[in-house]
C-alpha cells in the first residue's frame, strides 16, 4: 500500500516505500531463480493497475515461480499470477511516456514503467555480466579447438 497523504493532504514522497517494496519483491523472486528483469507498471487502467512483470532466465524458473506464487497474499491482497506473452519489455513500453510527452496519461495501453532503484540496476547489471561470462565459457568455438583431433577428416580432392 502506498503511504498515506501528509497532514496537509499533499502526497508524500514514496521513494523509500517504493525501494523497500521493490527489494521485497526482488528478494522473493530470486528464490525461484535468476531474475533478469523486474518492472513495475504505473498505469491506472483497470487491466494494468498494480502490475509487476518479472523476467526469469529460464522457463523452468518462471514455471517454478508461477506454481509457488499462486494463492499467496502480499499485504493482505491475493496475488494474481500468470504468464505474459511479452518477452521484451522494451517492446511494450510507451515511448512517449519515456520522453515525458504521453497525452493519454495513466490510462495509456502501453507500459508506463517506474524506474528501478539504483541497487536494482546494479544487481541486474551484475546478473547480465555473470550470464555473458557463463555463455562465453560454453562457446562452441572453444570446444571445437579442444577437440580438433576428433573432427572427421574429409577426403583429399580427387580421392573420393
Amino acid at each position: 500500500m502506498p503511504p498515506s497523504p501528509g497532514t496537509d493532504g499533499a502526497p508524500t514522497n514514496d521513494n523509500e516505500h517504493y525501494e523497500d517494496f521493490y527489494d521485497d519483491i526482488l528478494n522473493e523472486m530470486k528464490k525461484f531463480g535468476d531474475v533478469e528483469e523486474l518492472v513495475f507498471c504505473e498505469n491506472l487502467g483497470d487491466h494494468m493497475f498494480g502490475n509487476i512483470y518479472v523476467k526469469f532466465a529460464t522457463e523452468d524458473e518462471a514455471e517454478k515461480a508461477l506454481v509457488n506464487l499462486r494463492g499467496r497474499y502480499y499485504a493482505g491482497r491475493l496475488l494474481h499470477v500468470e504468464y505474459s506473452p511479452v518477452t521484451d519489455f522494451r517492446e511494450g513500453r510507451c515511448r512517449q511516456f519515456d520522453e515525458h510527452s504521453c497525452l493519454r496519461g495513466g490510462y495509456c495501453n502501453f507500459l508506463h514503467l517506474k524506474a528501478a532503484p539504483r541497487f536494482a540496476r546494479k544487481y541486474f547489471r551484475d546478473v547480465r555480466t555473470r550470464r555473458s561470462r557463463t555463455i562465453r565459457h560454453r562457446s562452441p568455438i572453444r570446444s571445437r579447438r579442444a577437440h580438433r583431433g576428433s573432427w572427421p577428416r574429409f577426403p583429399i580432392r580427387g580421392t573420393s
